[in-house]
């Protein structure tokens, strides 16, 4: 007894520990596979011994909120559900019942509160009992709407969601970032409870309504429910009716279409139609009686650890990759999976050769679960893969990660310099990595400014293999064209940690777009602008205060002419507002309709609000969200053709 005890002490304590880390901060000390497994090993032992300790992760659910959010208590406890990996027992749990079975969405919960049909809060699920308000990111989701038909008071609970079709294109544009984003559910959280909305704004965040918490109107059924949430025109999480006899079929209907579902799901939900019944049966101390879960048995495979590949980023941050024997999972072939960190490397106790298990998590993403060999025998590289100089350990929230010291490492540079080049930085077309890697393994670039040096090198540049006069010469231009650049995108292109392109352009506009001013800006004056927050101004200074970052920025402006946001104002599309969606055709795409409407005086947001002046759709008629919500605002909405005839221009 004495033994099982102790045991669960140790379970609770890392159970806790990689909780706390994954919701407040983020980061992951084990996969989910481990800590699904944990928590099984954790609930055997508590049936085992008849006793459950009271800081037990299997009965609590508060744990402390670190957040500089402000927080606002929620008017009902969230708890968590209860979950089996069991049909038989999912079927049991319904009985006689009419049951509604809907997808477990893997993403935030937030809940919204209307009154008068308006939306007035949005606060964050926290600790169940308080949550962090983010009303005004929650504004900016790609389908919330602001305004309902619905005067009375309302306060609904959803599921905060990107998508993997735009999780996907995050990352591909996120390339020269520090390191990818591991998965949909860190990059929405981490998205939704920004201080800086507009960051929100760019990331497609979508609200999935699952559950009506209270509202002035009363209904007997959920399927009812969600009729009427939808008619106001919310989206709500994709339901069916189920019975006992033909649960197991539907169950398998989901699970048939898992892999191909954009949103991110893990499982699905069992819960009563009759609400006065759900209402009866009361709950334990942390999960409702009235809702199952249904965890999806995951598709596991064995296979042999073939190499591990220690990636560098532009911040030096060493990431792991496993590289395996392929194997097929979930209809596709894996051969390789993310190890995220260097805590969950150590704690898989890897060897080459180790004969490792690996699946897929939600049925998308490869992981390993577990290492059944255990030989403990990977060498953790003391030196960067890239450059070969030092690699030291750094501890951060209580997770390990592996950095590369140089200052000028290859691989450093090269993710520099493709965020440097990229479309929201200076813009230089016709360089691809490739080309930038030949570039600098040929010595001909070392720092941004080298760039705009090209031209010296011509004969030798020609003598790359594959590399002929035309490609020379769209490069050349290309970096020509580059020199005229808006100071934000300069400022982005720097690579500043935190400061993407929409907080270059609040800084920037505070210093009316002058260099001389935002180089010198203190912490103080940051903190007066809106959506910088502590952390952002804290990187900015120091960046601003290293000498070698500064040389470096004031010999590309030596390279550029910063263009005058002044001169680019005819006064057509001055203090205008506008949102864009749908397809566009005159321009090459909507980022390049932007900078348009940005050069005419205007400015672009990225959803639908009395403050918007605009709706810029091609398909006028359409009855998509934001054409009803336009509409409803009564905001104009008109086609590209119609905003060149408003700007008289192109």
């Amino acid at each position: 007894m004495d033994n099982k005890i102790e045991r669960m002490k140790e379970l609770i304590e890392t159970l806790n520990k990689a909780s706390k880390l994954y919701y407040q901060f983020n980061a992951s000390m084990m996969t989910d596979f481990e800590y699904d497994r944990l928590y099984d090993e954790l609930v055997e032992l508590e049936k085992e011994t008849n006793t459950t300790l009271s800081n037990s992760p299997t009965i609590n659910v508060e744990t402390e909120i670190v957040s500089s959010l402000e927080q606002f208590p929620h008017p009902k406890r969230m708890l968590s559900l209860a979950k089996t990996k069991d049909i038989e027992s999912f079927a049991d749990f319904l009985g006689e019942e009419t049951g509604v079975l809907s997808w477990k969405l893997d993403g935030l919960t937030v809940v919204l509160t209307y009154e008068n049909g308006n939306l007035v809060r949005g606060v964050t699920r926290g600790n169940g009992t308080v949550g962090e308000v983010v009303t005004e990111n929650v504004k900016r989701f790609k389908n919330v709407p602001l305004t309902i038909p619905f005067d009375g008071s309302l306060i609904i609970r959803g599921e905060a969601v990107i998508k993997y079709s735009d999780f996907k294109k995050i990352n591909e544009e996120l390339k020269e970032d520090e390191e990818q984003f591991k998965n949909p559910r860190n990059l929405c959280s981490g998205s939704v409870r920004q201080l800086n909305s507009d960051i929100t704004a760019e990331r497609n965040v979508n609200f999935v309504l699952f559950t009506l918490i209270s509202s002035d109107k009363e209904f007997t059924s959920k399927l009812e429910q969600y009729d009427w949430l939808e008619s106001l025109g919310f989206e709500t999480v994709e339901h069916i009716a189920v019975n006992k006899s033909n649960l197991a079929e539907k169950v398998t209907e989901f699970e048939s279409r898992v892999k191909k579902y954009d949103v991110p799901s893990d499982g699905l939900v069992l819960t009563f139609d009759n609400i006065p019944y759900s209402a009866s049966l009361g709950s334990t101390e942390k999960h409702p009686k009235d809702s199952l879960a249904f965890k999806w048995q995951d598709e596991t495979r064995e296979t042999d650890l073939r190499a591990v590949d220690w990636n560098v980023s532009r911040t030096g941050l060493i990431n792991p990759v496993a590289v395996f024997s392929p194997v097929e999972l979930e209809g596709t072939t894996v051969s390789r999976a993310s190890l995220h960190n260097l805590s969950i490397t150590e704690g898989l106790q890897l060897g080459i050769g180790d004969m490792i298990l690996v699946y897929k998590a939600n049925m998308i993403i490869p992981q390993v679960a577990s290492n059944l060999t255990k030989s403990n025998t990977l060498e953790i590289p003391t030196t960067c893969p890239a450059c070969e100089h030092e690699a030291v350990v750094k501890q951060i929230n209580d997770i390990k990660y592996l950095y590369c010291t140089n200052d000028v490492c290859v691989a450093k540079l090269l993710k520099r310099l493709s965020l440097f080049t990229s479309r929201n930085g200076m813009r230089i077309e016709g360089i691809s990595d490739a080309t930038l890697s030949l570039l600098i393994s040929e010595g001909l670039v070392t720092s941004f400014s080298d760039i705009y040096h090209l031209a010296a090198h011509k004969d030798k540049i020609l003598g790359f293999e594959g590399f002929g006069k035309k490609s020379y010469e769209n490069m050349i231009a290309s970096i020509e064209k580059s020199r005229d650049v808006r100071l934000a995108n300069f400022i982005y292109a720097l690579g500043i940690p935190e400061v993407g392109l929409s907080r270059a352009k609040l800084i920037c506009n505070r210093s009316n777009n002058d260099y001389a001013t935002v180089k010198n800006f203190s912490l103080e004056d940051l903190s007066e602008i809106s959506g910088i927050g502590d952390i952002i101004a804290k990187e900015w200074v120091t960046a601003f205060q290293d000498e070698r970052f500064v040389t470096e920025a004031d010999k590309v402006v030596q390279e550029i002419r910063f263009i005058d946001e002044n001169n680019l104002v005819e006064a057509t599309l001055v203090d205008q507002t506008f949102v864009i969606t749908g397809n566009v055709y005159h321009f090459a795409n909507r980022n390049e309709l932007i900078d348009f409407i940005e050069k005419q005086g205007g400015k672009v947001v990225s959803s639908i609000s009395s403050k918007v002046d605009y709706l810029v759709n091609n398909d006028i008629n359409s009855n998509s969200t934001k054409n009803r919500q336009a509409k409803e605002l009564g905001i104009e909405i008109i086609s590209e053709e119609k905003l060149l005839t408003l700007t008289k221009s192109r």
